[in-house]
């Protein structure tokens, strides 16, 4: 485990980070990020408590005197955790309860993490942190393109699987009083009658198992992934327009949307920060739906 501090332009300690990236026996599987502790404030006391998050993967470490070599996926994954410790490293709220992640509403918490992820697609990210182990060669274009083609494949199919299963979320929490067992698979069959290419096998019993919605916290909230995709590819559209690389816009998404944690509405600091509301545009480009010749992401269109 390696830890670092993070100072900003005025040398002013901003916060710590803990990266524990590595397996090793008896270690949780996984990747996330997780808060030591929020930025806080008690001003009559005169304290000030500055955040600290802990960044957990399992790559593969260094061997044979090699470096640790990332799969693509795992560079994917590491970016996206990283979006999610600089939400909660860069806040200026004082108020832990609304500080960084936390009170960021649940369809929004992972614009930061899912907008880094950007900068593993576009070809002037991935060659600064790319390079052959042995000859120090760049990631060729052809390379990228695969990665790009791959990333695309059947990703109409994929779309309507989510929207498939965040409807039929929806509409099932949607009823009051709440539906009995037929009632619910009745529901999942008119959804899928609505969206679905491909005809499911009457003795499908998907319902049963949707543990995102029974265990993982997303009930009538499963929609938010795609949603949280539709904005981070609408804000990083903005740095395509400026540079991926643009200070200044760099410092205008810093400000209005990652140090701003939830004390905003999460709708209010998006628009402050693209001047407008979210738009699809950039989702379907980005997912190889449209294609757009000025921007360095449509390769994959």
């Amino acid at each position: 485990v390696r830890f670092y501090q993070l100072f900003d332009n005025d040398d002013r300690l901003v916060g710590g980070f803990y990266f524990d990236l590595f397996a090793r026996s008896g270690k949780r599987g996984g990747a996330w990020m997780s808060g030591f502790q929020s930025r806080y404030s008690h001003n009559e006391q005169g304290y000030e408590q500055l955040p600290v998050c802990f960044m957990v993967g399992n790559f593969t470490p260094a061997l044979s005197g090699k470096p640790s070599l990332l799969t693509h996926n795992e560079v994917l994954t590491l970016f996206h955790e990283f979006g999610h410790g600089l939400h909660h490293l860069l806040t200026q709220v004082s108020v832990g309860d609304v500080a960084g992640v936390n009170g960021v509403e649940w369809d929004a918490v992972e614009l930061p993490s899912q907008f880094m992820e950007n900068w593993a697609w576009d070809s002037e990210g991935i060659a600064l942190i790319s390079s052959h182990v042995d000859t120090g060669e760049p990631l060729p274009k052809d390379k990228l393109d695969a990665l790009l083609g791959a990333k695309n494949f059947q990703s109409g199919m994929q779309t309507l699987r989510q929207v498939e299963f965040a409807l039929f979320d929806l509409l099932i929490h949607a009823h009051t009083p709440a539906l009995d067992y037929d009632g619910i698979l009745a529901t999942l069959n008119e959804v899928r009658a609505d969206i679905a290419i491909t005809q499911t096998p009457d003795y499908n019993r998907f319902a049963n198992g949707f543990s995102h919605i029974f265990a993982g916290g997303y009930a009538a909230g499963y929609y938010s992934y795609k949603w949280a995709e539709l904005l981070s590819a609408d804000a990083f559209s903005k740095f395509e327009e400026d540079g991926i690389f643009n200070a200044t816009t760099g410092k205008a998404f810093r400000e209005t949307i990652l140090s701003v944690g939830g004390s905003f509405p999460a709708k209010t600091n998006f628009e402050n920060f693209r001047g407008r509301s979210a738009s699809i545009e950039a989702l379907l480009r980005h997912s190889g739906f449209a294609q757009n010749d000025e921007s360095n992401m449509d390769q994959e269109a």
